[in-house]
C-alpha cells in the first residue's frame, strides 16, 4: 500500500491519501481522543501517535493536524505506519455503533435563499475545500449573514479568514443578493 501525502494551506495539517475510499459518504471530524475512541477505530489509532491534535476523515483522504510543539518530519512516519497498518488489516474506519458522519443533507423547511446558499456551498465550495484537506458546513443564515463552520485542514488555517471573506463571501453575494456577509461559526 502506497500512501501519498499533500501539504495543505495550514502548516500544522497534512493530507494523507491512502489510494482507497475512507468514508462512503459525509465526513467525520475528531478533535479529541475520547471522541475518536467512541466513533472511529482509525481515528483512535491515529490519536495514539504522539503529537496528533485532530483527525478529519473525508471520502478518500485523512487530514491530520499536529500539536504546535511537534514537527512533521518526526511524526509523519508514525502516522503513515498507523494508517497503513489499519488499512491493510481491513479494520473498520468507523465504529458500527457510531452516529452518522457529518452528512450534508438539506433541511426539510429550507427557505429558497437557504437552499441556494446550500447548493452553492455543496457544488462550488466544498469540492475546492476538500482538495485542501478540509470541509465547510453550512450552520445558518440570519439577516443577511451566512454562518459556516470550517473543518479539517481549514479549521485554524491562517488563510481561512481570507477564504471566507474574499472567496466564499464574494461568490455568495454575487449569486444571492440577500447575502451581505459570511462569518465563521464556532
Amino acid at each position: 500500500m502506497f500512501i501519498q501525502t499533500e501539504q495543505t494551506p495550514n502548516p500544522a495539517t497534512l493530507k494523507f491519501l491512502p489510494g482507497r475510499s475512507v468514508l462512503e459518504s459525509g465526513t467525520a471530524d475528531f478533535t479529541t481522543a475520547d471522541d475518536a475512541a467512541e466513533r472511529s477505530p482509525l481515528a483512535a489509532r491515529l490519536f495514539g501517535v504522539d503529537g496528533v491534535a485532530a483527525v478529519f476523515l473525508g471520502s478518500d483522504f485523512i487530514t491530520i493536524t499536529k500539536s504546535s510543539d511537534k514537527e512533521w518530519y518526526v511524526m509523519k512516519p508514525a502516522v503513515l505506519g498507523a494508517i497503513m497498518e489499519h488499512m491493510t488489516t481491513d479494520q473498520p474506519i468507523m465504529s458500527e455503533s457510531a452516529p452518522d458522519t457529518d452528512a450534508h443533507a438539506a433541511g426539510e423547511e429550507d427557505s429558497e435563499v437557504v437552499g441556494q446558499i446550500k447548493e452553492l456551498i455543496e457544488t462550488r465550495v466544498r469540492p475546492a475545500v476538500a482538495q485542501d484537506g478540509g470541509d465547510i458546513v453550512f450552520q445558518g443564515f440570519d439577516e443577511g449573514v451566512v454562518f459556516l463552520q470550517l473543518r479539517g485542514a481549514c479549521a485554524g488555517c491562517p488563510s481561512s479568514t481570507m477564504t471566507l471573506k474574499m472567496g466564499i463571501e464574494n461568490m455568495l453575494k454575487h449569486y444571492i443578493p440577500e447575502v451581505t456577509e459570511v462569518r465563521a461559526a464556532m
